[in-house]
C-alpha cells in the first residue's frame, strides 16, 4: 500500500500509563485516500509528522471518525524508546503534513505483552522484589560522617 500524506491540525496528544493517544483533524467533508484511510483504520501504521521530522514509528490506528465538518484520527503509540512522539509535543495544535503508511507489523507484535518484575507478597500486604534495595541499604549520619573513596566512585 503507498503512503498516504495528509494537510492535517495536530489536535492533542495525551499521555497515560502505557500509551500515548494521538488525535489529527481534516477539516472539511472532503477526504483526500478516504478508502485507503478505513482500509488502514483498526490495524498498525507507520506515522511521520513532516515538520517535525519524526517518521516511520509504528503506531495502532485506533479510529476514524466523519462528521460534516472534520474527520478525526486516533492513534496509539506504545513503547516509545526512542522519543520520537516527545518530539510531536511542540507541534500539537498546529496544522501538519501527516504521512500514513500500512505497516508489516501485527497488532500482536505491537502490543508485546511485557513480563514485568517477578515480586511476591508477604503475609502482612507488603511486597518483596528480588533485588531491590531496602531503607536499611542506605547509609545513615550525616553526609559528612559518609565515607566514600573517590577512586571507588570514578571506577
Amino acid at each position: 500500500m503507498s503512503k498516504v500524506e495528509l494537510n492535517v491540525l495536530f489536535k492533542k496528544i495525551q499521555k497515560d500509563d502505557k500509551k500515548e493517544v494521538l488525535e489529527f483533524h481534516v477539516q472539511g467533508d472532503e477526504l483526500d485516500h478516504s478508502d485507503e484511510l478505513v482500509n488502514m483504520a483498526g490495524d498498525i501504521v507507520t506515522l511521520g509528522v513532516k515538520e517535525s521530522g519524526v517518521e516511520n514509528f509504528p503506531a495502532e490506528f485506533k479510529s476514524i471518525q466523519r462528521d460534516s465538518k472534520k474527520t478525526v484520527l486516533k492513534f496509539n503509540v506504545k513503547g516509545d524508546s526512542d522519543g520520537k512522539v516527545l518530539k510531536l509535543y511542540e507541534f500539537a495544535g498546529r496544522s501538519v503534513v501527516l504521512f500514513l503508511e500500512q505497516s508489516q507489523m501485527t497488532i500482536e507484535e505491537f502490543e508485546e505483552i511485557h513480563e514485568g518484575v517477578g515480586y511476591s507478597v508477604n503475609p502482612d500486604g507488603t511486597a518483596t522484589v528480588e533485588g531491590q534495595l531496602s531503607t536499611e541499604d542506605i547509609p545513615t549520619g550525616e553526609p559528612d560522617d559518609v565515607n566514600f573513596d573517590d577512586n571507588e566512585l570514578l571506577n
